[in-house]
């Protein structure tokens, strides 16, 4: 097992099979044949793994999205927001999968995007109308890539104007 005391005899292949066909494989297992060999001085510590002792757990008072991959929650995490909404429930579907998967990143990818959308509405709830204009940085955006803004303003516009056409069009029939 893997923990805080990690030794390299605790690192082994448990799956075997050969893999002699990737180039470069192995290559650091014999540390006879190290690269570094006469710029590193090598110490016992570094041969014996590290050991160190864990911080004191941060206590949990907030739902804590951890990963498959770690069979405990870390030592430091952030608690300001918890997942809520659309986009919590989104962030607790990609948490299931690996983080080597698409299945991961996607839905949080997706789930930024929509907790955006909410910050919005909970901000007109709260009597705040936001300054969308200053907090996406479009006054630099004006300023040093005048041609982009120009082109990415006329496509919102025409998405825009598309989406109205298509409901009002809906209705009338």
């Amino acid at each position: 097992m893997i923990g805080d005391e990690t030794k390299p005899k605790d690192f082994r292949n448990e799956r075997g099979g050969d893999h002699s066909h990737i180039k470069g494989w192995g290559i650091d297992r014999d540390p006879k044949n190290d690269p570094t060999y006469p710029m590193k001085h090598r110490t016992d510590e570094e041969i014996e793994g590290y050991t160190w002792e864990r911080p004191e757990q941060q206590p949990v008072t907030v739902e804590v999205l951890k990963s498959v991959e770690r069979p405990n929650i870390p030592a430091v995490f952030g608690n300001t927001v918890p997942p809520s909404g659309l986009s919590g429930a989104l962030r607790r579907l990609a948490f299931k999968y690996s983080e080597s998967s698409y299945g991961r990143w996607l839905p949080l990818v997706m789930a930024d995007r929509i907790g955006e959308v909410e910050g919005i509405f909970e901000d007109l709830g709260n009597g705040h109308i936001p300054n969308l204009f200053a907090e996406h940085g479009l006054k630099s955006e004006w300023k040093y890539n005048r041609k982009n803004f120009v082109l990415k303003s006329a496509v919102t516009a025409a998405a825009i104007a598309g989406a109205i056409l298509l409901f009002t069009r809906k209705k009338r029939d």
